[in-house]
């Protein structure tokens, strides 16, 4: 059921990305990696029926309060992140309930997060309810263009100061550095010393799938390799 919320901070996080807090008349109970929706009406510029545009952002809070916060990146054709980006403090919008698949699966296993982009929000949000619970190792894999672009680095490197449990890799793309750099994927073994543990896997449909198939063939089992699990289709649409 569509609720309404309120936005009581924005900020921004890199040249293109906005953080946004909302609050709500409820507390929100939900599992880590999980995602709300957006949605609004569109005008139709031929005076047609104004057309309702939905589209999903992942929280990066913890559960148990009246807020979510979302980390939402304005593509210049896009069309819910320049309407949000659009947003003042102060404003309300219209959210889904959330949902979604990509979740813990287990707080025992070692496990390693991989993404790129806002993909992300999910393992922000997966990595810390797994630090405050879980007993095993984190391995954070993050993949950028850039470091202007790179995402919760500040939350990322604090954590991993806070926890020996945790070891945090950024890998670069479209830019010189003194960190790894190429596709993030490509890292995977030279983070760690063995591949018993869960895998979870967020980002563009094609990093996905080159992810899922590069582990694969290191001989992960393919039960142990989480995500949102529409990428392959999306990635066979568009081929």
């Amino acid at each position: 059921m569509p609720f309404e919320a309120t936005i009581t901070s924005i900020h921004w996080m890199t040249p293109r990305v906005k953080q946004f807090v909302v609050e709500a008349d409820r507390r929100f109970e939900f599992e880590p990696g999980q995602h709300t929706t957006v949605r609004f009406d569109r005008e139709d510029p031929d005076g047609d029926e104004d057309e309702r545009v939905v589209r999903p952002y992942t929280a990066t809070n913890t559960l148990g309060s009246h807020e979510l916060t979302l980390a939402i990146k304005r593509y210049d054709d896009g069309t819910a992140s320049v309407y949000m980006h659009e947003r003042e403090p102060g404003d309300t919008v219209t959210l889904g309930e959330l949902d979604g698949e990509l979740t813990l699966r287990s707080l025992d296993e070692d496990m390693m997060f991989v993404s790129t982009g806002t993909g992300i929000t999910p393992m922000v949000a997966m990595l810390k309810r797994y630090l405050e619970t879980g007993t095993g190792e984190a391995h954070f894999l993050y993949g950028e263009k850039t470091e202007a672009d790179v995402m919760y680095r500040e939350t990322l490197d604090q954590l991993s100061a806070e926890h020996d449990r945790l070891s945090v890799v950024y890998s670069l793309s479209d830019e010189d550095w003194d960190g790894p750099t190429g596709h993030v994927q490509t890292h995977i073994e030279d983070a760690l010393d063995g591949l018993e543990r869960d895998f979870y896997v967020c980002g563009v449909p094609g990093m996905v799938v080159d992810t899922k198939a590069h582990l694969a063939d290191l001989g992960v089992d393919e039960d142990r390799v989480f995500t949102e699990g529409w990428e392959d289709g999306e990635v066979e649409d568009g081929a």
